[in-house]
């Protein structure tokens, strides 16, 4: 049987997909996904194009408008892609571009000396995922435009006007397909968070991002030009801190092979914030430019720490992490052809780089403080504190070995582990309370599942050094049950459990416990967010019954669908779950923990200078930015408070 299979295989099964049909039958392959985050990946790939003008020098202006019916206009003034007719495929070269893979000037170093768009397929797979693709273009003295479909052209290149002297640039308007995209409707504000980042990333050109649907919070408009560059980068990211030092430091080095510029301040948290950018990619993981930046951050340092504990007489020895503590960096480099390692352009690869940024900042920072005194005082405090507290940090952790809390032999007694000794299939259950936690080790598959019950809200450790947050026993037992410790000792490889899901009440004080573990997770676990292992588990709201049938409500909007059209409220029972306790363990397996009929919502880190300044906001020591917060967004849930 198997061998007929075999010779069945033959020339004819072999597809050979053309032009731009790869694309089609295989989307993720090139823009990550077909969702939401798929969605806005087609806008990056536009607006590369205008910042990759910019870059070279043609274009200090571009707009971004979200259309009604879900379409997309980018309207720049660089020079305007080529209208002429290619020379060995004999067709207008704006057809070329937009319909060949690997067709762009990406590929010439004479055309753009640095680009962030390198692979040629940015522009023509937009265009191939668009039910309706527009490309308008103003150059040479003529104004020609041609429309597509899916990929395929459906006019002529045409001229629809003439372009002044000074008139220049192109204009891409597109319509995602439908048939292609599981979500169409874009989101004004991630938009504007990456145009605003791109005006840090280049110094005076100006974004204007505009929205002219109709609706509520639609016809928004913001325009974004940043002078200061990224200075104004790291102001912005610390504008809910204490800063150490009235402005950032900056570090430049234009000439040359590799324009490299670097802002730092330090603030009064406990966090690092670090964000690199390589040809305003933002490379995510870091990279050689990210470990030579630390390297000579931490050589400068340590010298100038290193004279003034000698003076004192002080005997602290100074570590990385303690001379990165309550730093925020923005390193923006310069590569006219960059290796980044894997697709997604995460991490860079260039050996070059490391050597090159490390004696920049080694130089320019030594410079910079031998000229401001004032600065280097409180960041040498800030280091030397920072010291001490992973002294003691040391020391709890060593008392907590001990007591076999951290590693060890022994797992937390509360924590009701799973049979199963494969991570990939392993859940942890954070839950709210013994009562809760009672019914969903009751409830839960023991094969697979494990549940660990919170006593009350752990510590807030957006306020809190490392010494603090390993001295609660709360925070001790979490690490204990999670399994790949924490701190300079996390090593992803020990996770136990491949979902890790927090399962509070449908209220306030739910909502605060999954806030504050939240925090806990994205500063000192952040690489499970970004690995994708934390979740949020959907408790339902209602348990109604109508006649013999029941049925469980997650919503507001279910509970009303559910009883419209209902005249008789007689026989009709609606109850609302203020807490997990009020399930017994059947109906909290049923609706909230086994698979095939939970909802269960997936972390992911979107924006993540955003995220950072919501965790400053909402958790941190300022208290004014929170009010404000909560003065601008109170009108949000004044419909829906649950008091």
């Amino acid at each position: 049987m198997e061998e007929q299979k075999n010779q069945s295989y033959s020339g004819s099964n072999i597809q050979v997909l053309e032009g731009l049909e790869a694309v089609r039958k295989r989307p993720a392959m090139y823009i990550g996904s077909t969702d939401g985050r798929g969605l806005h990946h087609l806008v990056w790939e536009v607006v590369d194009n205008s910042v990759d003008e910019a870059m070279a020098g043609y274009c200090d202006r571009f707009t971004v408008e979200i259309l009604p019916g879900n379409g997309i206009r980018v309207i720049d003034n660089g020079r305007g892609i080529p209208i002429d007719i290619h020379p060995k495929l004999h067709k207008g070269t704006l057809e070329v571009v937009l319909t060949v893979l690997h067709a762009g000037g990406k590929f010439d170093n004479d055309s753009y000396s640095v680009s962030a768009g390198l692979h040629g397929v940015g522009v023509s797979c937009v265009n191939a995922l668009s039910s309706k693709f527009i490309a308008r273009v103003k150059r040479d003295g003529r104004f020609v435009e041609q429309e597509f479909s899916l990929g395929h052209p459906t006019t002529e290149q045409k001229d629809i006007g003439v372009a002044g002297p000074d008139e220049h640039g192109t204009s891409i308007e597109f319509y995602p397909d439908a048939q292609i995209f599981t979500e169409l409707e874009f989101q004004f504000d991630m938009l504007a968070s990456r145009c605003r980042e791109l005006a840090f990333l280049n110094k005076g050109l100006t974004i204007v991002v505009t929205d002219l649907r109709e609706g509520v919070e639609k016809n928004r408009t913001e325009e974004f030009c940043f002078p200061g560059g990224i200075s104004c980068f790291v102001e912005y990211v610390d504008k809910n801190r204490k800063s150490l030092f009235p402005a950032p430091v900056h570090i430049t080095c234009l000439a040359g092979t590799y324009p490299l510029e670097i802002a730092l301040q330090y603030n009064d948290s406990y966090q690092e914030n670090f964000y690199s950018f390589v040809n305003n990619v933002n490379t995510y993981d870091g990279g050689t430019h990210v470990t030579g930046f630390k390297a000579g951050l931490t050589r400068v340092i340590t010298k100038f720490a290193g004279d003034a504990l000698a003076k004192n007489k002080k005997d602290i020895q100074i570590s990385g992490d303690d001379i990165r503590e309550g730093l925020t960096a923005i390193i923006a480099i310069k590569i006219p052809q960059p290796q980044f390692e894997g697709q997604t352009k995460r991490k860079l690869g260039n050996s070059e780089a490391k050597g090159f940024v490390e004696t920049v900042v080694g130089e320019k920072l030594e410079e910079y403080f031998q000229e401001h005194p004032a600065v280097v005082k409180p960041i040498i405090d800030k280091v030397f504190n920072a010291a001490v507290a992973r002294e003691a940090a040391h020391r709890a952790r060593n008392l907590a070995r001990r007591k076999s809390v951290l590693e060890g032999g022994g797992l937390p007694g509360k924590l009701a582990d799973c049979s199963s000794r494969k991570p990939e299939e392993c859940e942890l259950f954070l839950v709210e309370g013994d009562s809760a936690g009672g019914s969903a080790k009751q409830g839960r598959d023991r094969h697979f599942q494990a549940i660990l019950p919170l006593k009350g809200k752990i510590l807030n450790v957006e306020k809190a050094r490392l010494d603090r947050i390993l001295g609660t026993e709360e925070i001790q037992t979490l690490i204990s049950a999670i399994g790949t410790g924490i701190g300079e000792e996390f090593k992803i490889e020990k996770l136990r459990y491949h979902k890790i899901i927090f399962m509070t009440d449908a209220d306030v004080d739910g909502s605060h416990i999954q806030t504050l573990l939240m925090t806990f997770f994205f500063r000192q676990m952040r690489e499970l967010i970004d690995a994708g292992h934390i979740y949020l588990a959907q408790p339902p709201l209602y348990r109604i019954k109508i006649g013999k049938e029941e049925r469980y409500l997650f919503s507001d909007e279910e509970k009303d669908a559910a009883l419209a059209g209902i005249e008789d409220r007689k026989n009709i029972y609606l109850q609302r779950y203020k807490g997990l306790g009020e399930m017994n363990p059947e109906q909290l397996a049923v609706t909230t923990m086994m698979p095939a009929t939970r909802v269960l919502k997936k972390t992911y880190i979107e924006d993540a200078v955003f995220a950072d300044q919501v965790f400053t906001t909402l958790m941190g020591e300022e208290v004014e930015p929170r009010r404000r917060f909560i003065e601008e967004n109170a009108y949000r849930v004044m419909d829906s408070l649950d008091v």
